[in-house]
């Protein structure tokens, strides 16, 4: 818009000057000096500069009307997991449900759509999707079946949806058989079969959905495919999809036997289980295992998308010369800053990082330089990480939620996690603190490994839930009254709320629901209409069929019954 701005402001100054010029030549014409003058030229000149003036006044019109449609979808959207890079988990737009409508004579659920497979990725929102010449507020869906949906939101009953799009090819290109990729116990966290597990995510300058889609070809060959879908019509763009391949150099314990000795990713051991983060253009994936089925490690791969092409944009793996360290999170996402950084938790593995010139990572929180490719720029693990690592205790179980910066505190830039431990971390994203050993010999399970002043952090909580954590906390930007607030559902226990004070959390809970949650907890979310008091609620989905929450600075919170669906809307 600027730009046409600036053209027309230039056409207008021609204009002025050649309209200055046809007096000067009007005047010397009058005193009798001869000369030739196109005046018809001239003419056509000023006529050609007041349809590109009217053009572009036109043309930016709409870029203007675009821009604000984008605006529009943007602020309405769920493009990503958990909301918004920073994994907050917050809607601040949302101006018609309140703590006064939310109840069970006026909400509930309002369609419910089948689908083909096990859904275990979060739905995705866009408002106001132009398809096949109308507008649709669409929902889309991707199942283990590698099916992706577009639902039309608006509907009251199950209706035909907008489009689908299957990756499969019977029976050349199949879904994996559950029982083809775990292999060390006896339960499956995913059944019957595995293709698209991890949330997608959407770039909607561009209206392209990322996702990532295991297949099992020909018979016996494991395939993992980065796709780019057109959110209009459900097509592959151009260049998509792209085969996911990569290689490091380490001495990891399956190493190849070649020099130097090379990592290779393992399509059929990786387990594309985080959410996909989109971050400057760069869409970035990451990996655990099937169930800890060896053997694998955790990965971290970007890949850029021009329209026409993929291209591999950074590889990070966490234990490249040992053992595991997977990237699953509970379904989490990386998360992002405003500086590019990329944050994480890694599990159970080789952890050697307090040691020079080694980089294994195991169960901790990474953070990742995205300037040059992706490196390790810092990290913090837990003192008693030996302890966790030994008892199957993942600190990656959970993800984590960046908070907004806390202006005017020593710790502006604070990130919350939460492990299988259920011990609450707070860490300063800019000094993580890294690995600081118990002063002696630790005794696992003693009262020793439960002290919280060994680990360099800002705060550290003890655990005091049974069941241990498998998601990762929620965060409101508040009232003036509540303040900022972070809520975190461990299994075994109540849904709280922690106001955040400074650049800490609470010490005890402000807040907690009369129910205590089942296994795996509660993920929560929130919606509000900004900070305006009335409009936040907390919403949670859980097998203990908890309702959604009113947000009250109180001991406990209230709530409200409703019914909950598989895919319901």
């Amino acid at each position: 818009m600027t730009l046409l701005m600036a053209f027309s402001w230039r056409a207008f100054v021609i204009l002025a000057a050649a309209e200055r010029s046809n007096v000067v030549v009007q005047r010397m014409c009058q005193k009798g000096i001869s000369m030739r003058i196109n005046l018809l030229t001239a003419r056509k000149f000023i006529i050609l500069m007041l349809l590109i003036v009217l053009a572009c006044v036109y043309l930016g019109g709409r870029m203007l009307t675009f821009y604000q449609h984008l605006a529009m979808q943007s602020d309405l959207s769920v493009l990503t997991f958990h909301n918004d890079n920073l994994r907050t988990g917050q809607n601040l737009n949302e101006t018609i449900l309140n703590t006064g409508n939310v109840t069970a004579q006026h909400f509930g659920k309002r369609v419910s759509y089948p689908v083909d497979g096990q859904v275990y990725a979060q739905p995705l929102f866009v408002p106001a999707v132009t398809i096949k010449g109308h507008y649709y507020n669409v929902v889309y869906v991707a199942t283990e079946n590698d099916s992706v949906y577009a639902f039309d939101a608006d509907q009251t009953h199950a209706v035909t949806p907008l489009w689908k799009t299957s990756f499969l090819h019977p029976p050349a290109v199949t879904t994996v058989p559950a029982t083809d990729v775990f292999g060390k116990y006896p339960q499956r966290d995913i059944e019957p079969s595995v293709g698209i597990t991890a949330t997608p995510v959407i770039d909607l300058m561009t209206n392209t959905m990322y996702v990532v889609a295991m297949t099992k070809e020909h018979g016996n060959r494991y395939v993992q495919s980065l796709h780019a879908l057109d959110i209009i019509t459900g097509t592959d763009k151009p260049g998509s999809p792209v085969r996911i391949l990569a290689s490091v150099q380490g001495d990891g314990y399956d190493k190849s036997t070649g020099r130097p000795p090379l990592v290779l990713f393992n399509a059929r051991q990786a387990n594309q289980r985080p959410a996909l983060l989109l971050l400057n253009g760069v869409v970035y994936i990451a990996w655990g295992s099937f169930g800890d089925t060896d053997p694998y490690h955790g990965w971290v791969i970007g890949y850029t998308y021009d329209g026409g092409a993929f291209r591999q944009a950074g590889i990070y793996n966490t234990t490249p010369d040992g053992q595991e360290g997977g990237i699953w999170m509970s379904g989490v996402g990386p998360a992002a800053d405003a500086q590019g950084n990329v944050y994480l938790t890694t599990s159970n593995g080789t952890f050697d990082l307090d040691q020079a010139r080694q980089r294994d990572a195991g169960n901790s929180f990474v953070k990742l330089n995205t300037r040059t490719g992706l490196a390790l720029s810092d990290y913090f693990t837990p003192f008693n990480q030996a302890c966790l690592d030994g008892r199957d205790d993942d600190l990656g179980a959970g993800g984590v939620l960046l908070l907004p910066e806390q202006s005017h505190t020593a710790h502006p830039h604070l990130l919350v996690g939460v492990g299988k431990e259920g011990r609450i971390y707070v860490l300063d994203r800019d000094q993580m603190g890294q690995f600081h050993a118990y002063p002696g010999n630790l005794q696992c399970g003693s009262t020793e490994e439960a002290r919280t002043d060994i680990d360099q952090t800002v705060q550290e909580l003890p655990s005091n839930a049974p069941g241990g954590f498998f998601g990762i906390p929620g965060y409101w930007v508040g009232t003036a009254k509540s303040g900022q607030l972070v809520y975190i559902g461990e299994t075994g226990d109540h849904l709280k709320s922690f106001q955040v004070r400074g650049d800490m959390l609470s010490s005890r809970a402000t807040a907690q629901t009369p129910e205590i949650f089942t296994y795996p907890g509660g993920t929560p979310s929130v919606s509000s209409n900004k900070s305006v008091p009335g409009t936040g609620i907390v919403w949670v989905i859980s097998p203990a069929m908890m309702p959604p929450i009113s947000i009250r600075n109180s001991t406990t919170a209230s709530r409200t019954p409703h019914e909950i669906g598989s895919i319901a809307m």
